[in-house]
């Protein structure tokens, strides 16, 4: 399953694509908006220059061919026109722009060679402009047919040269996207990099932000049992919601132990307040069994009473057993015990219990002895529980296997049967309380019992460091193994 780690790295990353989509879309309408605009303003600064240029060499020559030392005498006006002319043209002839100069008269004094170049049309139409009355100086857009592109021009005046009135120089608009797409390009090869750096850093910020909900998780997964109920988690600083989820979590901790407290006790006190009434009955029905004057009529009744009273004295005694273990004060006495002796008084009982029930017993010890610090009593009664509810569950014809293997680090106990088997979705709860499969949910059924006798097997092995585990196929039988490691107790000093 993925994290939430991941989900918030991958939506970062894809909230981030979504921005630079939304950006590069955003720059590049942009730019292709402005760019004929801008366009037009550098060719109009370029045009003004050129005409500011253009207008100062007419009025330079002008005044050499006044002035200067070869200035001709007796030159009359058309002669000027003309010597002026071939002073100018070597300045204007190399421009790469179109080059128009008018007469006062609205007659062409002069076209570049790059303005004869222009077709017939777009030459009338700057002349026509040029004849205007009065000429629409500056800068502004020309277009002569809808088959010849537009032209940008500026038209400027000349005062100081006779025999010219006006310059204008135009040119081609040329729109230059490149520069958009040079960005969209740079763009594009810098996407892979930014995403991959960018969910890099949100794996870890997020790593980060998250740290107290993992440590939250630690700490939870801590608090396994009644017994680790007082543990509480570290409130991270700041008043954020992990701040207010911690303190949410420790409120409802504090409630759940106060009310697991009261639940222990209240298990406790009762088993032990019914230890005494249970036994005056025994006493009780055990007397009127034996009293020669009871009537035989009731004497069935009697047995009946017997046996429920020594069922509930069991149930009471394991509640017992289970509520003090629940507050640590179910202490084992550990001593050095060949569990060979144990496992050996197990299966002589089972195979006592199984002789009604036609089952076979079956145990394998090893040759040399298997010496552990336990607590005998507590570990007969774990040994006890196991065979007795594997002879309850083994059909007749059946066989028992009672096991000790001894291993370099950890003593392995194991019973086997060949009864009728768990279902798999019953087997992860065999080892809670008051917990029965569904053939026997009654006390009183095919299968008496309490339903408390895996759980204090349970709790037996985990008092001496092991774990226990039951593996089980319906109509296959079960087992049952108890792993105790050699060095998880010691004895005191």
């Amino acid at each position: 399953m993925q994290s939430i780690r991941f989900r918030l790295a991958v939506y970062y990353a894809l909230a981030l694509s979504a921005t630079m989509v939304a950006f590069g879309a955003a720059v590049y309408w942009e730019r292709t908006a402005t760019a004929p605009r801008e366009a037009e303003l550098r060719l109009d600064a370029a045009l003004t220059s050129e005409s500011d240029l253009a207008v100062r060499v007419l009025a330079q020559q002008a005044r050499l061919l006044r002035h200067g030392p070869h200035a001709p005498p007796g030159v009359t006006k058309p002669d000027s026109e003309r010597i002026l002319l071939d002073e100018v043209v070597p300045y204007f002839d190399p421009v790469a722009d179109y080059v128009f100069l008018a007469r006062p008269s609205g007659e062409i004094l002069y076209l570049s060679p790059s303005a004869k170049s222009l077709p017939d049309t777009t030459v009338a139409a700057v002349l026509a402009l040029m004849l205007r009355r009065p000429p629409p100086f500056g800068a502004d857009t020309l277009t002569a047919g809808s088959n010849d592109s537009p032209l940008r021009y500026n038209l400027a005046r000349v005062d100081s040269v006779p025999g010219v009135a006006a310059v204008l120089i135009a040119a081609r608009l040329q729109v230059d996207t490149s520069a958009v797409r040079e960005i969209l390009l740079s763009m594009l090869m810098m996407a892979p990099l930014i995403l991959v750096a960018s969910a890099s850093l949100g794996y870890w910020l997020a790593g980060r932000s998250l740290r107290p909900v993992e440590v939250m998780i630690e700490e939870l997964d801590a608090i396994q049992d009644g017994t680790t109920l007082n543990r509480r988690l570290a409130v991270p600083p700041g008043a954020d919601e992990l701040s207010r989820l911690a303190e949410r979590l420790n409120n409802m901790l504090s409630r759940v132990e106060r009310s697991f407290v009261a639940l222990r006790r209240f298990t406790a006190d009762a088993s032990h307040e019914l230890k005494t009434p249970l036994m005056v009955l025994r006493a009780g029905v055990e007397r009127s069994l034996t009293h020669p004057e009871t009537p035989g009529e009731i004497i069935p009744a009697l047995d009946e009473t017997l046996r429920q009273i020594n069922q509930m004295s069991d149930l009471v005694t394991n509640l017992l057993t289970l509520a003090r273990a629940d507050e640590g004060r179910a202490s084992l006495a550990l001593t050095d015990t060949d569990l060979r002796t144990l496992v050996a008084d197990a299966a002589e009982t089972a195979e006592i219990l199984g002789e009604e029930r036609q089952v076979a017993i079956r145990i394998e010890l090893p040759l040399d002895p298997v010496m552990l610090a336990v607590d005998p009593g507590r570990i007969r009664q774990l040994l006890m529980n196991l065979v007795t509810n594997a002879v309850k569950y083994t059909t007749p014809g059946g066989t028992i296997t009672v096991r000790l293997v001894d291993g370099a680090e950890r003593v392995t106990l194991a019973v086997q049967d060949t009864g009728i088997g768990i279902a798999p979705g019953d087997l992860p709860n065999v080892f809670e309380r008051f917990w029965r499969a569904d053939i026997a949910r009654t006390r009183t059924g095919e299968h008496p019992g309490t339903g408390l006798g895996l759980a204090i097997a349970k709790w037996i092995v985990e008092a001496h460091g092991g774990t226990i585990a039951a593996q089980s196929r319906p109509g296959r039988g079960s087992i049952f193994t108890a792993t105790l490691p050699k060095d998880g107790l010691a004895l005191a000093p």
